[in-house]
């Protein structure tokens, strides 16, 4: 255990001297290269700056409507009869476009539920199991200008779909 402790504090320190050194060793400009990374990395933060705002502002409104919570309500009706709990519904449509905002949603849970329960155990896995799909795609794919998406959401659904099965059979077998 010590030495996985040891590894873990020292693995990131020893990528960037490795780094470093190889850059010095092929005689590039390692800082010249660091600085132009970073100004690419600036440029796109500002194009996907407008995205990133727009979804945390819907995200933001359809929370504080009750919009989630009535469809939550409405959906969980479905869910429920598959064992997927109504109230994590609405986490689940969350997640799908912010992370940010799904982690408000979860510490509620664990406030109203508790963190050991079986909402708390599925709400825990499944924001493991599960990306946020719309942010991904609109982010990386505005900074790549990629302007067909293919089969990348129906592919991703189907990953969160697989991730919240997934989240609700472990927290199943956590309980036991």
């Amino acid at each position: 255990m010590r030495i996985l402790l040891f590894l873990s504090e020292v693995i990131i320190p020893l990528i960037l001297f490795y780094i470093v050194g190889f850059g010095i060793l092929m005689k590039c400009d390692v800082y010249e290269d660091f600085v132009k990374g970073a100004k690419d990395g600036l440029k796109t933060v500002v194009q996907i700056l407008p995205t990133l705002i727009g979804l945390m502002v819907a995200v933001g409104v359809l929370r504080a409507s009750g919009f989630l919570d009535m469809l939550g309500g409405q959906l969980g009706r479905l869910t429920g009869a598959v064992g997927f709990p109504a109230q994590l519904v609405p986490l689940t449509i969350v997640k799908m476009f912010s992370s940010s905002a799904a982690t408000g949603l979860v510490l509620d849970i664990f406030k109203e539920f508790g963190t050991d329960s079986r909402i708390g155990l599925i709400a825990s896995v499944m924001m493991s199991c599960t990306e946020t799909i719309f942010y991904t795609v609109s982010v990386y794919f505005i900074a790549a200008k990629v302007k067909n998406t293919r089969y990348t959401i129906p592919g991703a659904l189907l990953a969160t779909l697989a991730g919240i099965a997934a989240s609700v059979w472990l927290a199943g077998m956590m309980a036991v």
